[in-house]
């Protein structure tokens, strides 16, 4: 079977996130100074194929561990669908 996998990888809450501090600091020079608290993370989208959506799930997770997040600096959170 084949599913695809949507990827959230953020930043630790803990650790500053220039980018999102330099996107915060604009938002109030464009007019939208209700705008706060940025965070700048990827998502990523991807194709697995697996026997079911729980061994999809498993290598999702084994990809992610292994080179799509850092994980002293990062966390994921990801869900599997079929495609």
């Amino acid at each position: 079977m084949k599913f695809k996998a949507d990827i959230d990888v953020m930043p630790l809450e803990a650790l500053l996130d220039p980018q999102g501090k330099a996107v915060t600091n604009s938002m109030s020079n464009l007019g939208l100074p209700e705008i706060s608290g940025v965070r700048i993370g990827k998502h990523i989208t991807l194709f697995v194929e697996a026997k079911d959506k729980s061994a999809a799930e498993a290598k999702v997770d084994e990809a992610c561990k292994k080179l799509l997040c850092n994980e002293i600096m990062e966390y994921y959170k990801f869900s599997v669908n079929e495609a």
